[in-house]
């Protein structure tokens, strides 16, 4: 597999960026341009990618496809295609958005997000954009989270299977899918299952980690991988089953040092299972 993550930069270019990248020992990272105001800098990033040997793992779609608002969800439409199409010029892993959500907030909880209506429209949608593009060199994945499909390797397996399309990914973030006690202290267990069913589809995964508190009710806290309770042994172990060009991406840190920590963590984690990043 391939860690990486992001580089925080005071003034950022091409250069600068692939030099931060390889002094923080990453070997994947992010999309490095946000859209058209930088756009004619991509081939430079590339081609420096490519002279480090960087992988671009994913081109964030983050928008709400499935919103109630019509007007919203055609714009989310065309914004996935549009980064779908980025995501196969250069060669991504992936392009990941989530579902959306069919309530007010575009990532957040509703009733009618778990119905099978909904289920059936983010097959709808989710066809819609990877028909527009036909992708050969990537996939546009859904990330899980806890309120909306997919929300297990379950449901994730039975959207892979409905929607039915070549281009169609996995992404993995098993974070998002701890949502209670049980899972929190077998999250090993649910990992295991998720590879078991759906690795042959996962092109990439993210990396953070989860902290239970004793505050009612049930709370549950991202964290900084190696403050949590993620299993980060099995993890790994099932990441490393896979294509060695697999990318893990740590994320939503603030700084270089929180990431450095975090890269340190995984890295160690690495070495004594004697699996190489």
């Amino acid at each position: 597999m391939r860690l990486g993550g992001q580089v925080f930069l005071n003034e950022k270019n091409p250069e600068n960026w692939a030099l931060a990248l390889k002094e923080a020992g990453f070997r994947a990272t992010t999309c490095p341009i946000s859209g058209e105001e930088d756009i004619r800098e991509l081939e430079d990033y590339l081609t420096l990618a490519k002279r480090y040997d960087f992988l671009i793992s994913e081109v964030g779609a983050w928008s709400n496809p499935i919103s109630r608002n019509e007007e919203t969800r055609r714009k989310a439409i065309a914004y996935c295609i549009k980064r779908l199409e980025l995501a196969e010029r250069i060669g991504a892993q992936c392009c990941v958005n989530i579902a959306g959500s069919r309530g007010e907030q575009w990532d957040g909880p509703d009733p009618e997000n778990f119905s099978e209506d909904t289920f059936e429209l983010i097959v709808e949608t989710t066809r819609e954009i990877i028909d527009a593009v036909k992708p050969e060199r990537t996939v546009f994945a859904l990330e899980m989270m806890p309120w909306i499909f997919p929300d297990s390797a379950d449901s994730y397996l039975s959207l892979v299977q409905a929607i039915d399309r070549k281009g169609f990914g996995v992404h993995f973030d098993p974070v998002n899918i701890v949502t209670n006690p049980r899972t929190y202290y077998r999250n090993g267990d649910m990992i295991r299952d998720f590879f078991a069913k759906l690795g042959p589809y996962i092109r990439n995964c993210h990396a953070k980690d989860i902290l239970l508190s004793g505050k009612l009710t049930v709370h549950l806290d991202e964290v900084i991988p190696g403050q949590g309770y993620l299993d980060y042994r099995t993890f790994l172990t099932e990441l490393n089953k896979l294509h060695p060009d697999t990318t893990l991406i740590i994320e939503h840190l603030s700084s270089n040092e929180a990431y450095r920590q975090a890269a340190g963590y995984i890295t160690e984690i690495a070495s004594e299972l004697k699996i190489p990043l």
